[in-house]
């Protein structure tokens, strides 16, 4: 990346990178992070709100907007990342050898999604030190992305500006452009019994793990389709080996980048649990949540085109890919008139302690 001469300082970039991987933000405890990034992005001259996302989600802060005015003519333009990481995330210490960033080994890195960030705030700095023109910049960093989607389904998007944009949240090598991802049932379901003495009277009670087994094992889970899967990914219950139990809690999802393939999955899943009833003594309590839209954007499209463009004058090669998961390019996908896509920022095994992060894809976004 060049504006009028003005290279990307890598040193500055890495050094920015450590600096926020080390800072703690755990989904719901982002304000540290928040706070630091606030004060950097108005030292680079943007204004900076904060909304009340945090009320809304239970969390020690909310989404910041910082805004950074432009020439009219030039179009606005979005870009997201998202300020919170999985666990564990406390005490993150970066380890930086032959250009590749690392954890220590017992927390992850934090690099999804702070890769996106640390490359935000290079470019801002690289604008500051060039005279290239550009229209107004809006950048969008939300909480509690790692929970659902929470800070952008709980942002207000009528804020905006900018009708297209870009999150820098997808996992893989600089040049990959996710146009395709899919939207997400979440089901929650409990499934009662009776309880007994395991040893006594086993003969009275009604044990809802078994009853719930054998509902799962009836259920089409892993891939289904091209565009669809399915998962169980929690079961909680029990009390003691020498009781039947009376209860357990399941929670699983759905996934499909086809809504009709959805919504017949999710339904097929909800029968065979609500079948339940039909045991004598056993009962279950069903509910399902949307958890994300799903969004498919066209090759032709200008946000598509915007970053093809873009990636191929980085010399890198381009790749319009489909995700199996969801990112806040899904909440801003479903906003009339907004178009956002998900790019790649060089993050490899998310979500693990073997999370690792090379310093040339970091330069390369």
């Amino acid at each position: 990346m060049m504006f009028d001469s003005v290279k990307i300082n890598e040193e500055r970039l890495a050094q920015e990178f450590i600096r926020i991987a080390e800072i703690p933000s755990p989904s719901y405890r982002e304000r540290e992070l928040a706070d630091y990034l606030k004060g950097r992005l108005q030292k680079l001259g943007l204004d900076v709100e904060e909304d009340n996302a945090a009320e809304k989600i239970g969390g020690s802060c909310g989404n910041l907007l910082a805004r950074l005015p432009g020439e009219e003519r030039y179009p606005a333009l979005l870009f997201c990342s998202h300020l919170d990481t999985v666990t564990p995330a406390e005490g993150v210490k970066v380890n930086f050898e032959s250009g590749v960033f690392r954890s220590r080994g017992d927390t992850v890195l934090g690099g999804d999604d702070k890769a996106g960030i640390a490359a935000l705030l290079e470019f801002l700095e690289m604008l500051r030190e060039s005279s290239h023109p550009h229209g107004t910049l809006e950048i969008l960093l939300t909480v509690g992305e790692e929970q659902g989607l929470l800070g952008s389904r709980n942002f207000d998007c009528s804020r905006l500006k900018a009708r297209f944009g870009y999150v820098l949240d997808s996992s893989g090598k600089p040049g990959a452009i996710v146009t395709a991802a899919p939207a997400q049932n979440v089901f929650h379901v409990t499934v009662r019994g009776k309880a007994a003495h395991a040893g006594f009277e086993p003969e009275k009670g009604v044990n809802a793990i078994k009853i719930a087994s054998e509902v799962i094992a009836r259920l089409r889970l892993g891939r289904i389709d091209a565009e669809t899967t399915a998962n169980i990914g929690v079961i909680k219950g029990g009390k003691a080996t020498n009781i039947v139990p009376d209860s357990v809690f399941i929670q699983g999802e759905a996934r499909s980048l086809n809504r009709k393939k959805l919504e017949a999955l999710t339904a097929e899943i909800v029968a065979e649990f609500e079948s339940i009833a039909k045991i004598p003594g056993a009962r279950s309590e069903v509910r399902v949540t949307r958890e994300y839209p799903e969004y498919r954007l066209a090759p032709e499209l200008p946000v598509v085109q915007f970053a093809s463009k873009a990636i191929s004058r980085a010399g890198l090669k381009v790749r319009l890919e489909t995700s199996g998961g969801g990112s806040d390019a899904n909440i801003f996908n479903a906003v009339p008139g907004l178009a956002v896509a998900n790019l790649a920022v060089g993050m490899q095994q998310a979500h693990t302690t073997e999370e690792y992060l090379e310093l040339e894809d970091l330069v390369a976004v």
